[in-house]
C-alpha cells in the first residue's frame, strides 16, 4: 500500500503533518487517514468527532491541557491555524497556518499535541473529522481569542461567523497561569 509521509512541523514542536497514500481506481479512491504509529507522541485515539461548517465560519482557537487531536478534512477548503501556548516549549508563541483543500485532492492530516491552540476557518463549506486521545471533558475545553493581535493569525476571512464561546475567549496575555499549558507536563492517560 505504500507508506504515508509524516513531516514534523518546522514551526511548532510536536505538530506533525501526515501525507497519506491515496489509491485511485475506476471506483474512486481509498485513503488510510490515520495510524497511531505515525506519531511519536500519539496515544490511542478513543473518540472520533465530525464537524460540518459553513463557508465564512471560524472555529477556535481552542486548546487542551491533556488531550491530543488529529484533524482530517474530508470535504472543502479549511485554513488550519495552530498556536503554541506551552510554557517551556522551544516554539512557545509560534503560529502555523496550513491550508487544506480536500476537494482539490489534499489529503493531509494534522496531529496537534496538548497545549497547542487550534482552530480553522471554513474558506468553503467544510467537513472535518478529528480523533482525540481523551474522552470529552468540559474542564479541558479551553479557548484563546481567535483575533488576538499578539498572535496575528491570518484566517482568510474579513468578518467570520463565530460561536458565542469563541467570541468570548480571552487573549493569550489574559489566560491565568493555572490554565496555561506547560511543555512536557502531560499527566498519564486515565485508565
Amino acid at each position: 500500500m505504500g507508506a504515508a509521509s509524516i513531516t514534523p512541523s518546522q514551526v511548532i514542536a510536536g505538530v506533525y503533518v501526515a501525507g497519506p497514500v491515496v489509491h485511485h481506481d475506476e471506483r474512486g479512491l481509498f485513503v488510510e487517514t490515520y495510524r497511531r504509529e505515525w506519531f511519536p507522541e500519539g496515544l490511542e485515539m478513543v473518540q472520533a468527532n465530525r464537524g460540518d461548517r459553513r463557508q465564512g465560519s471560524v472555529v477556535g482557537l481552542h486548546y487542551h491541557l491533556h488531550q491530543a487531536d488529529y484533524w482530517y478534512v474530508t470535504a472543502g477548503h479549511a485554513r488550519v491555524v495552530l498556536h503554541d501556548l506551552r510554557s517551556g516549549s522551544p516554539t512557545d508563541g509560534a503560529t502555523l497556518t496550513l491550508d487544506v483543500t480536500a476537494d482539490a485532492g489534499d489529503h493531509r492530516g494534522v496531529f496537534i499535541p496538548p497545549g497547542v491552540a487550534h482552530g480553522f476557518a471554513a474558506l468553503s463549506d467544510v467537513t472535518i473529522t478529528y480523533l482525540v486521545d481523551r474522552y470529552y471533558n468540559p474542564a479541558d475545553e479551553l479557548g484563546l481569542a481567535w483575533d488576538d493581535p499578539g498572535i496575528g493569525a491570518d484566517w482568510g476571512l474579513a468578518a467570520p461567523v463565530l460561536s458565542p464561546r469563541d467570541q468570548a475567549n480571552p487573549r493569550r496575555t489574559e489566560i491565568p497561569m493555572s490554565f496555561r499549558p506547560h511543555a512536557g507536563l502531560r499527566p498519564p492517560s486515565p485508565s
